[in-house]
């Protein structure tokens, strides 16, 4: 008969890691912005990936691509996106659009409480573009990550395809985790796939979702900066009255 596992909180609202350990790696994973300069072998990314090829994919179709980058390579990609950053503002946008135009509650409340938070743990107010300019730009050189990773999706693929390459996504930040790694997926470098494509021989029908920052986390996060709804907010059950 298989055991229980109790959750347990802590007093960040993360669900109890010990009790269980692929709990331990959900509840572990954040989107690091601080990355040591540790490097990480070729075959611990293939290690990843090959754990991540088992994301669940309608009709095993597996849509998606990914270029892997390190070192030199990694270097010529983050200083030709700061170029394209810095010297040409609002000519690069993504082929997709992330965010609705407008936001009804309670996201938008959510939206607005990410800014404060976010910026605010670093110092920076919300007034102050230049400094938020300089945040953004950390992006481009993946957060000081040795591994950068641009995942791409077949255009000619439908809504539901999109919805396997998140669990691939998904996945492979949580094979990191269980790597002692973190990683950061970021849609912003999706504005520049013209300045992508031609450096990584992206073909044409292929079209990039987000880029993602790998590697070992500066420090260990001492608390979850994000609060997340209780299951109460967005989650309705029926039938469990016995």
């Amino acid at each position: 008969m298989p055991v229980r596992e109790e959750v347990v909180i802590d007093a960040n609202g993360v669900c109890g890691a010990a009790r269980n350990p692929i709990d331990d790696v959900i509840a572990s994973r954040l989107s690091c912005r601080q990355f040591s300069d540790s490097p990480v072998a070729r075959s611990t990314i293939e290690q990843i990936l090959r754990v991540a090829r088992f994301a669940p994919s309608g009709a095993n179709i597996q849509p998606w691509h990914v270029y892997v980058l390190a070192g030199a390579a990694k270097t010529e990609v983050s200083a030709a996106l700061l170029h394209a950053y810095e010297r040409e503002p609002g000519e690069h946008v993504s082929e997709y659009q992330y965010y609705a135009t407008e936001f009804p509650e309670p996201y938008l409340s959510r939206r607005q409480e990410f800014g404060r938070l976010f910026y605010g743990s670093l110092g920076i107010e919300q007034s102050d573009a230049a400094a938020r300019s300089r945040q953004t730009a950390k992006n481009f050189a993946f957060f000081g990550a040795p591994v950068g990773l641009i995942v791409t999706i077949d255009r000619r693929l439908a809504m539901g395809s999109w919805l396997d390459l998140g669990m691939f996504i998904q996945t492979m930040m949580l094979a990191a985790v269980g790597r002692g790694l973190q990683s950061c997926p970021q849609e912003t470098l999706a504005k520049y796939h013209r300045i992508l494509r031609p450096m990584l021989s992206i073909p044409a029908e292929q079209m990039v979702a987000c880029g993602i920052s790998m590697g070992h986390p500066r420090e260990q996060a001492r608390a979850r900066l994000m609060p997340r709804a209780d299951v109460e907010a967005f989650a309705s059950f029926k039938g469990f009255e016995n």
